[in-house]
C-alpha cells in the first residue's frame, strides 16, 4: 500500500485514504465491534459497495486513513466531512473510527483526532468543528472531551441498534478552545 504523509504526529500519520484499502475497511465495515459505534451496522457492505462508497467519498480537504509511523500499518480512518465554505460558516462535522482492534483504547484515536484539529483550525480555517456519539460510547465521549470537545446538545432516542433505542450526543469545538501543536511535519 502507498501512503503520504500529510499530517505527522508523534506514532501515526494521516494519509489521504487509499482504494487499495478496500477489502481491509470492508472487513472493518462488516464487524459489529466496529459498526455498533459508527451507525453503520444495519448495513451489509460488500467489496464492490465499498469501493464506490471510497470513490464517491473522495473529500481531498480532510478524509484520511490513519496509519502507524513505525509500521506504515492502516489502523483506521478520520475526516471532516460537510467541510463548509471557509470563507462563509466555516464548520466541519467530525468522524473517526479505529478499525483495527489491537491499537484501540492506546491513544490512537486522540491522537489522530488532535492532528485533524489542527489542520481544520489552522489549514482549514474551519471556525467549529461538531461530532455526534451515541450515549452508550462511553469510552468515545471521554476521548473527545479530552481533545476540547464540549456535549451541546442531545438527540433523543436517535438510534436503533440491537433492539434498542439510544440518545446522540452532540458534542464541538471552537477554534479558540482548541490548544497545541501536534503536526510535526509542518515547516512555518
Amino acid at each position: 500500500m502507498k501512503y503520504f504523509k500529510k499530517l505527522v504526529g508523534d506514532r501515526i500519520y494521516l494519509s489521504p485514504r487509499n482504494i487499495e484499502d478496500v477489502e481491509k475497511f470492508t472487513e472493518w465495515m462488516n464487524d459489529f465491534e466496529i459498526t455498533d459505534y459508527i451507525g453503520r451496522s444495519g448495513s451489509i457492505m460488500s467489496i464492490s459497495g465499498e469501493k464506490r462508497y471510497l470513490e464517491n467519498d473522495d473529500n481531498p480537504q480532510g478524509v484520511f486513513s490513519i496509519i502507524t509511523l513505525d509500521e506504515n500499518k492502516l489502523i483506521g480512518s478520520i475526516g471532516l466531512k460537510g467541510v463548509d465554505d471557509i470563507n462563509i460558516n466555516r464548520k466541519a462535522t467530525l468522524g473517526i473510527f479505529i478499525g483495527d482492534k489491537e491499537y484501540q483504547n492506546n491513544g490512537y484515536g486522540t491522537e489522530a483526532i488532535k492532528l485533524i484539529l489542527e489542520y481544520g483550525f489552522k489549514y482549514l480555517n474551519l471556525h467549529s468543528v461538531k461530532l455526534h456519539v451515541f450515549s452508550f460510547n462511553k469510552r468515545a465521549k471521554r476521548c473527545y472531551e479530552k481533545c476540547g470537545f464540549k456535549e451541546v446538545g442531545k438527540s433523543r432516542e436517535n438510534v436503533f441498534i440491537n433492539g434498542k433505542w439510544y440518545d446522540t450526543i452532540i458534542m464541538d469545538i471552537l477554534e479558540n478552545e482548541f490548544e497545541g501543536e501536534y503536526i510535526r511535519n509542518k515547516n512555518i
